[in-house]
């Protein structure tokens, strides 16, 4: 297992959306990022836990976590209608193939996929809508 090909690999499939003006792989508070420079795509490295081999002679699995945060000023429009695209680019990014297989990361891992609650601001935060979507990954 190699991480930072895994981060890296992740990070290059969902940087290059068009919608996106500013990308990072450094954590930033929304506060920190100019509405001019959203929306704003930073993937986070998250948990990884261990799972030791059930049997002598298997690998270890990891579960890996990565967190994607998505910044957008939204001006006069509803947040969903700034965000939501965003989100289905992503979404359509991570999820299986028309036949079933899953995202791989180019064979970095077993599975690459939004696992858990996505969390939005839903206009708490007046012109900035934040999402934060979580991504498990298994690896060996």
């Amino acid at each position: 297992m190699n991480r930072e090909a895994i981060f890296s690999t992740l990070f290059a499939m969902i940087a290059p959306m068009p919608a996106l003006v500013t990308t990072s792989r450094r954590l930033k508070h929304w506060t920190d990022i100019p509405s001019s420079e959203m929306p704003a795509m930073i993937l986070a490295q998250g948990r990884q836990i261990v799972e030791a081999p059930a049997a002598r002679g298997l690998p270890t699995k990891w579960q890996i976590e990565a967190m994607i945060y998505l910044y957008v000023h939204t001006i006069d429009q509803a947040p969903g209608t700034v965000i939501n695209p965003i989100l289905d680019t992503i979404t359509s990014i991570l999820d299986p193939d028309p036949a079933g297989h899953p995202q791989t990361l180019n064979g970095l891992v077993e599975y690459a996929r939004i696992e858990g609650a996505i969390e939005t601001s839903e206009g708490a935060l007046g012109d900035i809508e934040v999402a934060i979507i979580p991504v498990r990954m298994l690896a060996f």
